[in-house]
């Protein structure tokens, strides 16, 4: 007796953060990001944990991200394609990576069997995403259904990242020795933001407490200003940390106390990725606006 294929599998890539076991649990797949470190190879998650990570970054080790190789995406999608009729896939934003075209461009042999999600997410957001596409799915909805809901659902999120260093972004080039060493001196902590496609700056606060409030205050504009209010049922929190778990639980009892009937729904490690760019230390707030059932 032959039997039936299920009807839409939800793929993303390791950036949403999400774990291998609970991957194993909710029926997730992923695609691990690339990494080269000292000239190995390693992917997120596979053989390459947290852990290591940052011991190799305090080494000063050479850490590059890549895009994920064709060969691994169609891979897992003829994997799961042997047990699911169709698939939507929910990797990084675009507009960080070029990943997202690569996808894009590789799911047009598969005659709409497969369908790449454009929607500028990355990390809580992004896992946010993959779990609306659980519930979409389990709905009956088609995966050019989904796909057509989270893309129109993009830009109903906001990340707010206080770093700790300006040392990553100076190594990376994305600011300028000069404006990194009196960013120093001065001992800045920046803010930046992640607003649809990019990566950008915000603010920059003198102290840590300021710059937690001022990712506080920014939510809290863009829920009453953007996403239709601040209120527990229509936008959900999230906090996420590059190694600094002790600071981010302390940071959600305050975000709590700041946003009286939210509770935040996720506290996570920010995606290697964006780690690789930003350094250890940073703290994250974010927010989505829920995306509500038909």
């Amino acid at each position: 007796m032959q039997e039936v294929m299920k009807k839409t599998a939800v793929v993303t890539d390791s950036n949403a953060g999400i774990l291998p076991e609970e991957a194993a649990e909710k029926q997730i797949f992923v695609l691990p990001m690339p990494f080269m470190i000292d000239g190995k190879d390693y992917l997120e998650h596979v053989d390459l944990t947290e852990e290591a990570f940052y011991q190799m970054m305090k080494e000063h080790k050479s850490i590059s991200t890549s895009q994920p190789a064709p060969g691994d995406v169609l891979g897992l999608w003829d994997k799961v394609l042997e047990e699911y009729e169709e698939l939507v896939y929910i990797p990084m934003s675009s507009g960080l990576s070029a990943s997202c075209q690569s996808a894009l461009m590789l799911s047009g042999d598969y005659e709409g069997r497969v369908q790449v999600v454009n929607n500028r997410r990355i990390s809580v957001t992004q896992k946010s995403a993959v779990y609306d596409a659980i519930r979409l799915a389990e709905e009956g909805k088609s995966a050019a259904g989904i796909k057509e809901i989270l893309e129109a659902d993009g830009d109903n999120s906001s990340i707010y990242i206080m770093l700790d260093t300006l040392y990553y972004l100076k190594k990376g080039g994305r600011i300028t020795p000069a404006a990194a060493a009196i960013g120093t001196v001065l001992r800045l902590k920046p803010v930046l933001q992640i607003q649809g496609a990019l990566l950008d700056a915000f603010a920059k606060a003198r102290t840590v407490n300021h710059a937690k409030q001022a990712m506080i205050n920014a939510i809290r504009n863009d829920m009453e200003n953007r996403f239709g209010g601040a209120d527990p049922e229509n936008c959900s929190l999230f906090i996420a940390h590059t190694n600094n778990e002790e600071m981010a639980g302390h940071f959600k009892a305050e975000v709590e106390e700041a946003f009286p009937g939210f509770q935040v729904e996720e506290l996570d490690p920010l995606s290697l990725v964006v780690s690789c760019h930003i350094g250890p230390g940073s703290l994250a707030l974010a927010c989505c606006k829920k995306l509500k059932a038909e």
